[in-house]
This record gives C-alpha cells, sequence and structure tokens, in this order.
C-alpha cells in the first residue's frame, strides 16, 4: 500500500475468538499499515474476551446465544472512543448483524470485505471453507447471492476436516491443523482447481502452516485488516 496521512480515526477491535486468530489480525495491521514510523499507526483499542460462548454452537442450536455479550463488548469499545469497530471471527458476524445498526459508530463487516476479496482475486469462484455454524448460518452463501459471486462447498467429510483443522489451531497445535488443511484442501484441488477462502480467522494461520501456496487462498483476516486501513490511512 501506498504511504497515506492517518485519518486520525481510531479503531476497536473485539477480540478473542479465538486469541490466536485476533492477535494474527493486529500483526496483520501492523504489517500492512502504509507508515514508516510508529507514530503514523492509527490508534487501536483491543478487547479480547475469549469468554463468549461459542459461535457455532449457538448457531447450531446446543450452545448459548452470545448475541447480548458482542454488543455489550461492542458499545464498550465505542465508549472507549473507538470510531469504527471490527471483529476478527466470521462466525460472530451472524449474532452481530441482529443489532448491527444499533452500533453507534461504522462496523467494518468481514464477511462482505472477504466476498470483495475473493470476487476480485478468482472472479470464477472459489472454495469456501469455514466452521461448521458459518456453513450452516449461510452467512458467505448470501453475501455471494447478492453480489453474483459462486462459492463451491465441500463435502462433510471435508467440511469435518477443516473444522478439525480449526480446533488444532484453537488449541496451540497449528502444525497439526495446517497438516490435516493440506489433505483437505489438495482433495478439494483434485475436483475443482478454485483458490480457497479462508472463511473462518482460524484458517488463514492453519492455511500458513500447511506449505501450500499463497497465491491460492482468500485470508478472511487479510480482507478485515485492508479495509480497516484503507479508512484508517484514507
Amino acid at each position: 500500500m501506498e504511504k497515506i496521512v492517518s485519518s486520525g480515526k481510531t479503531l476497536g477491535v473485539l477480540g478473542g475468538m479465538g486469541p490466536a486468530a485476533a492477535a494474527e489480525f493486529l500483526r496483520l495491521m501492523a504489517e500492512r499499515a502504509p507508515v514508516s514510523k510508529d507514530q503514523e499507526h492509527a490508534p487501536l483499542y483491543l478487547l479480547s474476551d475469549p469468554g463468549v460462548p461459542d459461535r457455532s454452537s449457538a448457531i447450531l442450536g446446543v450452545g448459548e446465544d452470545p448475541a447480548e455479550r458482542l454488543k455489550k463488548n461492542l458499545l464498550t469499545l465505542a465508549g472507549w472512543g473507538a470510531d469504527l469497530l471490527a471483529v476478527p471471527c466470521n462466525t460472530a458476524h451472524f449474532f452481530i448483524d441482529r443489532f448491527r445498526g444499533e452500533l453507534p459508530v461504522p462496523f467494518v463487516h468481514i464477511i462482505e470485505e472477504t466476498v470483495k476479496a475473493a470476487s476480485a482475486m478468482s472472479p470464477a469462484g472459489a472454495w469456501l471453507l469455514a466452521t461448521r455454524g458459518t456453513m450452516d448460518s449461510g452467512l458467505y452463501q448470501r453475501r455471494a447471492k447478492e453480489t453474483g459471486y459462486t462459492f463451491y462447498e465441500p463435502a462433510m467429510d471435508v467440511q469435518e476436516q477443516v473444522q478439525e483443522s480449526i480446533n488444532l489451531v484453537k488449541s496451540n497445535r497449528k502444525a497439526e491443523g495446517g497438516a490435516l488443511l493440506k489433505t483437505a484442501v489438495l482433495k478439494l484441488w483434485e475436483e475443482r482447481d478454485l483458490p480457497v477462502c479462508a472463511a473462518c480467522t482460524e484458517l488463514p494461520l492453519a492455511y500458513d502452516a500447511s506449505g501450500l501456496p499463497d497465491e491460492k487462498t482468500v485470508s478472511s483476516l487479510q480482507a478485515l485488516c485492508d479495509a480497516c486501513l484503507k479508512i484508517l490511512h484514507g
């Protein structure tokens, strides 16, 4: 990115879902910012709440609804002085969409930004990889339909491997998660040679550990990061 003067806006990040994904998001924010010294970075507030009930379980009807806790945390960030908000967790957006209009400051939506990034990278479509909850929620499928984009969904056996890869990253077993994801993705590429859309914020970490080519994935973390940087330095 070209060096652009900071807008003076402050970003509020709700993390902890999971902690490794939020940490990677902050790393990308620092690494991809169009700056040459500390003072040119935009201010950022992080509220890390790993105690938010599991989003996928709630969508599947076997866990506590996290909506009120998510809303409280986002309002807290706005109260701290954040000028815009971001959540590096795809599945959480199923619940945030219920009250997005009640937030007092703009919200950068990871699904919207990731679909834009996938469309730009691979107009012919992409494989959609995400948690079981995100897949069942239809978040990405609806957005793709609205924009005329095509996502291909893996068969259930591959979906189970993807979910287990996510679980391994969450349990700090990134190398194992990467190896399992590689097995799943290579199987998909035998069927259709298209990039994979890492639509869970643990999946970019697994993909990085997999040894698969960088140019064949769309990272939801990077898409969210780049959208935030465009606003903060635009």
